[in-house]
């Protein structure tokens, strides 16, 4: 098992305290292994990216995609059919919920499925007033007095 020491990252920087613990939590829910329903994240754009989870066997009433604060929370609740009688039963058809911590201003702007696969895209929107600006520098001006410019 491999372990983190984050001392140094509280040592060189002020206020992301809660940074290293969201580290730490994930480190802890990957060892966790809990690995359905499997799930891809790709970048698309700039600030635009895209969760792609494979779950087979769902209908879109069986599935929930939700945000909360810096939470989005997919999950899937199958209802269990008595009277199938199978000889074999191959596809995990099992309920879960999955938690994607966002970064700010990472908001989901669709959710589509297709083929089997949920596909969730996010868009990173920084708002105006925390965008980079350039601000003019004026030079100062070099007023005289009349009576001071005769004297000189």
């Amino acid at each position: 098992m491999v372990s983190f020491d984050f001392s140094p990252l509280y040592r060189s920087s002020i206020g992301f305290d809660h940074l290293v613990s969201l580290l730490d939590s994930a480190r802890r829910i990957d060892q966790g292994g809990n690995s359905y329903p499997p799930y891809n994240i790709e970048r698309v754009g700039d600030d635009a990216y895209r969760i792609s989870m494979a779950v087979a066997g769902f209908d879109q009433s069986e599935l929930n995609v939700e945000t909360r604060e810096n939470t989005l929370t997919v999950s899937g609740f199958k209802n269990k059919d008595a009277a199938k009688n199978y000889l074999y039963h191959g596809i995990a058809e099992r309920n879960f919920e999955r938690r994607f911590q966002l970064a700010d201003h990472v908001k989901v702007t669709h959710a589509k499925l297709h083929n089997g696969l949920l596909h969730i895209d996010l868009m990173r929107e920084i708002p105006e007033a925390m965008k980079p600006r350039t601000i003019a520098i004026q030079a100062e001006k070099n007023t005289l007095i009349e009576g001071e410019k005769a004297s000189a």
